[in-house]
């Protein structure tokens, strides 16, 4: 049987999920962002950690660079609606199509106008890894 997890579909593509991940703005709260890195590259994804405390071109860059799939953002700060959607437009105005999942403290009030601005999923605290392997998944369309 194949095993579920495996980040490898043989009718489309071979290559692994790529992920970009980072801390956008000046939030420091890490230790959510280093668990679930593990877990997508547990489960066979290509993970690119930026770390703390980057711009939104410097995500952008990256995901030109590592030829990413998929971006992912940690936000602790509040700072969601603003950030969220700027780094949205920013890869819009690079002309580059790559979804955005956030995770972390996100009220829920606040998940549609995320969705609005282009966001394709929020993870809560708590997501399982089986959540969030099959949103990051379904976000990248692989």
């Amino acid at each position: 049987m194949p095993d579920p997890t495996a980040d490898v579909d043989a009718q489309t593509d071979t290559r692994p999920t790529r992920v970009v991940l980072a801390k956008l703005g000046l939030d420091g709260h890490d230790r959510g962002i280093r668990v679930v890195a593990r877990m997508l590259r547990d489960a066979g994804m290509e993970v690119i950690y930026l770390g703390l405390r980057q711009t939104t071109d410097s995500i952008v860059a990256a995901v030109e660079q590592e030829d990413a799939d998929i971006v992912g953002l940690s936000m602790h700060n509040a700072g969601h609606l603003t950030l969220g959607p700027a780094m949205v437009a920013a890869l819009r105005a690079a002309d580059i199509d790559v979804p955005v999942v956030i995770g972390g403290i996100v009220p829920d009030d606040d998940r549609a106008l995320l969705f609005e601005a282009g966001i394709v999923d929020v993870l809560g605290p708590g997501a399982s890894a089986v959540e969030v392997v099959a949103a990051v998944r379904q976000a990248a369309g692989r």
